[in-house]
């Protein structure tokens, strides 16, 4: 039976999948979890982390603190991202095993599997030809993470366990729209555009008063000018009548809950070790769905009347990626939240906060 009143860190719980982590912990009955905010610990400073884990000494670490972003970010900040995620996962795997945590969840990403890897992709397909370009700073920061926890494994006899989740999304998602995940960023365009098709511009202020849009543009919006708010939401694809999406909708994607991915970790950290497990596992459902099929799923689901555009100059990423769920239903797990419910979960959450 798992203890219930371990002492265990969350790292990153302020994200997506850091926060329903936590949530499905406290749900489950464990009481003695702690946290720290990025500005409480600075986990990339190497000092601060040995010392927060000396002082500390927790017994169960999930490590999902990182650096994340979509394509536009991963193409912009390459740099940022190898950098902050390389530092973040060494410092929290070493201190781990120097201060005898009993067992760590690293948690990885679909983006470290091969560009053109054989679909649908099982964990053997790691490092067996090249990378997709625009997120290779931080799939081969995953990657290192990866080879720690196995390293660590074999010199030291921890039990530091590696997964690998489809992308994510849900309550407490990220929708600036610089930095958003696939499916916040696709949400909130079609919502935005549905608000300017209406004439909304009271609601288009609070949106943009509540969540900024990034790339610079909100430090230019005159929000007492109608004008300019609509120049602001052609900059990131919303018109009218229509909105503007990168690629031509031919790339297919995975998408899941950040609760099901919680309650698989969980599970996982209950249930099974790194003999289990092996290097690292898939969470994953095994399904996809064609991208330009999930742009009008999210257009139904918002109610926006107008069309969609596509920008075919712009990279369309890696042409899919379907995981293998082989290993992780074999292990004895299953996700249980659909796309559609979940995708209008995630919408209602997210109307709901900016809705003036």
């Amino acid at each position: 039976m798992p203890d219930k009143h371990a002492k265990i860190y969350v790292a990153g719980h302020r994200g997506l999948v850091g926060s329903a982590i936590l949530r499905r912990l406290e749900k489950g009955g464990y009481d003695n979890i702690i946290v720290r905010g990025s500005r409480e610990l600075d986990l990339i400073d190497q000092a601060a982390t040995e010392a927060f884990f000396a002082a500390e000494k927790p017994e169960q670490v999930y490590l999902c603190a990182a650096k994340v972003g979509g394509i536009m970010a991963n193409s912009r900040y390459p740099a940022d991202f190898i950098y902050r995620n390389l530092m973040i996962g060494t410092n929290v795997i070493h201190a781990a095993w120097k201060h005898g945590v009993k067992k760590l969840l690293n948690m990885g990403s679909s983006c470290i599997y091969p560009r053109l890897a054989p679909q649908p992709m099982r964990e053997d397909a790691l490092l067996t030809s090249a990378l997709e370009p625009t997120n290779e700073g931080y799939a081969l920061a995953k990657i290192a993470a990866i080879k720690q926890c196995r390293c660590y494994n074999q010199q030291y006899g921890t039990n530091f366990i590696s997964v690998m989740p489809t992308n994510q999304y849900g309550i407490g998602d990220n929708f600036n729209m610089e930095t958003a995940h696939l499916l916040p960023m696709t949400l909130r365009r079609f919502h935005l555009a549905r608000l300017l098709h209406e004439n909304s511009f009271d609601a288009i202020r609070a949106d943009l008063r509540r969540c900024p849009l990034g790339w610079g543009l909100d430090e230019n919006v005159d929000f007492s000018s109608d004008a300019s708010l609509e120049q602001a939401l052609n900059a990131v694809g919303a018109y009218r009548d229509h909105v503007v999406m990168w690629g031509d909708g031919s790339a297919r994607r995975e998408l899941m809950c950040s609760d099901d991915l919680a309650d698989a970790c969980v599970y996982l950290m209950e249930n099974k070790s790194a003999a289990d497990i092996g290097e690292f596992v898939n969470i994953t459902d095994g399904t996809d769905i064609l991208l330009s099929d999930l742009f009008e799923l999210v257009r139904d689901i918002v109610g926006f009347a107008g069309h969609i555009e596509y920008d075919a100059a712009k990279p369309n990423g890696t042409p899919r990626k379907l995981m293998d769920a082989t290993k992780i239903r074999g292990l004895g797990w299953m996700p249980k939240v659909g796309l559609g419910e979940g995708v209008r979960d995630c919408y209602r959450q997210y109307d709901s906060r900016t809705t003036p």
